[in-house]
Protein backbone atom coordinates (compact mmCIF):
# COMPACT_ATOMS: atom_id res chain seq x y z
CA UNK A 1 0.00 0.00 0.00
CA UNK A 2 1.21 3.50 -0.79
CA UNK A 3 1.09 6.00 2.05
CA UNK A 4 1.81 9.72 2.07
CA UNK A 5 2.07 12.76 4.26
CA UNK A 6 3.27 16.33 4.09
CA UNK A 7 5.90 17.97 6.25
CA UNK A 8 6.65 21.65 6.76
CA UNK A 9 10.30 22.45 6.12
CA UNK A 10 12.59 25.37 5.27
CA UNK A 11 12.14 24.29 1.62
CA UNK A 12 8.35 24.52 1.80
CA UNK A 13 5.83 21.76 2.35
CA UNK A 14 7.45 18.43 1.47
CA UNK A 15 5.42 15.55 0.05
CA UNK A 16 6.62 12.22 1.46
CA UNK A 17 5.48 9.02 -0.23
CA UNK A 18 6.19 5.57 1.15
CA UNK A 19 5.43 1.94 0.60
CA UNK A 20 4.65 -0.53 3.34
CA UNK A 21 7.61 -2.82 3.93
CA UNK A 22 8.07 -5.74 6.29
CA UNK A 23 11.83 -5.11 6.45
CA UNK A 24 11.99 -1.30 6.77
CA UNK A 25 12.21 0.38 10.20
CA UNK A 26 8.71 1.37 11.22
CA UNK A 27 7.29 -0.74 8.39
CA UNK A 28 7.67 1.99 5.75
CA UNK A 29 10.16 2.47 2.91
CA UNK A 30 10.45 5.97 1.44
CA UNK A 31 9.60 6.02 -2.28
CA UNK A 32 9.58 9.75 -2.96
CA UNK A 33 10.35 13.09 -1.33
CA UNK A 34 9.22 16.11 -3.34
CA UNK A 35 9.37 19.86 -2.79
CA UNK A 36 6.72 22.35 -3.97
CA UNK A 37 6.97 23.11 -7.68
CA UNK A 38 9.61 20.43 -8.24
CA UNK A 39 10.20 19.49 -11.85
CA UNK A 40 8.95 15.89 -12.10
CA UNK A 41 7.90 15.82 -8.44
CA UNK A 42 5.31 13.40 -7.11
CA UNK A 43 1.66 14.33 -6.73
CA UNK A 44 -0.91 12.55 -4.59
CA UNK A 45 -2.63 9.76 -6.51
CA UNK A 46 -6.01 8.07 -6.08
CA UNK A 47 -5.73 5.11 -3.75
CA UNK A 48 -2.90 6.54 -1.65
CA UNK A 49 -3.60 6.71 2.07
CA UNK A 50 -2.75 9.79 4.15
CA UNK A 51 -0.90 8.52 7.24
CA UNK A 52 1.39 11.04 9.00
CA UNK A 53 2.10 8.62 11.86
CA UNK A 54 3.72 6.14 9.48
CA UNK A 55 6.33 8.78 8.62
CA UNK A 56 7.18 9.81 12.20
CA UNK A 57 10.73 8.42 12.12
CA UNK A 58 11.47 9.90 8.70
CA UNK A 59 10.01 13.26 9.73
CA UNK A 60 12.15 13.25 12.87
CA UNK A 61 15.30 12.68 10.80
CA UNK A 62 14.37 15.39 8.29
CA UNK A 63 13.74 17.93 11.06
CA UNK A 64 17.11 17.05 12.65
CA UNK A 65 18.82 17.47 9.26
CA UNK A 66 17.21 20.87 8.68
CA UNK A 67 18.26 21.90 12.20
CA UNK A 68 21.88 20.97 11.35
CA UNK A 69 21.92 18.10 13.85
CA UNK A 70 21.87 15.12 11.45
CA UNK A 71 24.52 14.43 8.82
CA UNK A 72 23.53 10.94 7.68
CA UNK A 73 20.03 9.61 7.10
CA UNK A 74 19.02 6.15 8.29
CA UNK A 75 15.97 5.81 6.06
CA UNK A 76 14.95 2.69 4.17
CA UNK A 77 14.18 3.40 0.52
CA UNK A 78 11.63 1.61 -1.62
CA UNK A 79 13.25 -0.22 -4.54
CA UNK A 80 14.42 2.32 -7.14
CA UNK A 81 12.26 2.44 -10.24
CA UNK A 82 14.77 3.95 -12.62
CA UNK A 83 16.89 2.55 -15.40
CA UNK A 84 20.13 0.74 -14.63
CA UNK A 85 22.03 3.92 -15.55
CA UNK A 86 19.86 6.07 -13.26
CA UNK A 87 20.29 3.62 -10.37
CA UNK A 88 24.09 3.73 -10.81
CA UNK A 89 24.01 7.53 -10.74
CA UNK A 90 21.72 7.55 -7.68
CA UNK A 91 24.04 5.13 -5.89
CA UNK A 92 26.93 7.51 -6.59
CA UNK A 93 24.89 10.37 -5.10
CA UNK A 94 24.45 8.42 -1.89
CA UNK A 95 28.24 8.17 -1.55
CA UNK A 96 28.77 11.97 -1.52
CA UNK A 97 29.62 12.88 2.08
CA UNK A 98 27.64 15.48 4.02
CA UNK A 99 29.14 18.94 3.76
CA UNK A 100 30.95 18.28 0.48
CA UNK A 101 30.22 18.75 -3.19
CA UNK A 102 31.25 16.96 -6.34
CA UNK A 103 30.84 17.58 -10.06
CA UNK A 104 28.83 15.95 -12.81
CA UNK A 105 32.13 14.89 -14.42
CA UNK A 106 33.27 13.22 -11.21
CA UNK A 107 29.99 11.32 -10.98
CA UNK A 108 30.52 10.16 -14.58
CA UNK A 109 34.01 8.92 -13.66
CA UNK A 110 32.75 7.27 -10.47
CA UNK A 111 30.23 5.14 -12.37
CA UNK A 112 32.56 4.39 -15.27
CA UNK A 113 30.73 6.55 -17.80
CA UNK A 114 32.51 8.63 -20.42
CA UNK A 115 33.31 12.21 -19.43
CA UNK A 116 31.01 13.25 -22.27
CA UNK A 117 28.10 11.64 -20.44
CA UNK A 118 27.74 14.70 -18.21
CA UNK A 119 24.39 15.69 -19.76
CA UNK A 120 23.05 12.14 -19.23
CA UNK A 121 24.33 12.28 -15.64
CA UNK A 122 22.42 15.53 -15.14
CA UNK A 123 19.26 14.01 -16.58
CA UNK A 124 19.55 10.98 -14.28
CA UNK A 125 20.14 13.24 -11.29
CA UNK A 126 17.08 15.29 -12.28
CA UNK A 127 14.99 12.10 -12.13
CA UNK A 128 16.04 11.38 -8.52
CA UNK A 129 12.76 10.78 -6.64
CA UNK A 130 14.34 11.29 -3.20
CA UNK A 131 15.41 14.92 -2.99
CA UNK A 132 17.26 15.91 0.17
CA UNK A 133 17.84 12.35 1.45
CA UNK A 134 19.57 11.17 -1.75
CA UNK A 135 21.78 14.26 -1.96
CA UNK A 136 21.65 15.39 -5.59
CA UNK A 137 22.00 18.96 -4.26
CA UNK A 138 25.68 18.17 -3.60
CA UNK A 139 26.46 17.96 -7.33
CA UNK A 140 27.65 21.24 -8.85
CA UNK A 141 29.15 22.37 -12.13
CA UNK A 142 32.90 22.07 -12.73
CA UNK A 143 33.24 25.87 -12.40
CA UNK A 144 31.67 25.78 -8.92
CA UNK A 145 28.30 27.17 -9.99
CA UNK A 146 25.19 25.53 -8.61
CA UNK A 147 23.74 24.56 -12.03
CA UNK A 148 20.54 22.49 -12.23
CA UNK A 149 18.40 21.16 -9.42
CA UNK A 150 14.86 19.79 -9.78
CA UNK A 151 13.84 21.68 -6.63
CA UNK A 152 15.23 24.97 -7.98
CA UNK A 153 18.50 26.84 -7.40
CA UNK A 154 17.30 28.65 -4.26
CA UNK A 155 16.56 25.34 -2.52
CA UNK A 156 19.87 23.88 -3.69
CA UNK A 157 21.63 26.85 -2.11
CA UNK A 158 19.59 26.39 1.10
CA UNK A 159 20.56 22.73 1.39
CA UNK A 160 24.25 23.40 0.72
CA UNK A 161 24.07 26.22 3.28
CA UNK A 162 22.64 23.88 5.92
CA UNK A 163 25.60 21.57 5.26
CA UNK A 164 28.18 24.38 5.17
CA UNK A 165 29.10 23.34 1.62
CA UNK A 166 28.46 26.41 -0.50
CA UNK A 167 31.09 26.57 -3.25
CA UNK A 168 33.34 29.60 -3.59
CA UNK A 169 32.11 30.41 -7.10
CA UNK A 170 28.40 31.21 -7.26
CA UNK A 171 26.30 32.96 -9.88
CA UNK A 172 25.30 36.50 -8.92
CA UNK A 173 21.61 35.69 -9.34
CA UNK A 174 21.52 33.59 -6.21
Amino acid sequence: MTLYTTLDSPLGELLLVGEESATAPGGLALASLSVPGQKGGATVQDGWMYDPAAFAGIAHQLRAYFDGKLTCFGIAYAPARGTDFQRRVWQALEAIPYGTTTTYGKIAADIGAARGAVRAIGTAIGANPLLVVRPCHRVIAADGSLSGYAGGPVRKRQLLGIEGALPDVLPDVL
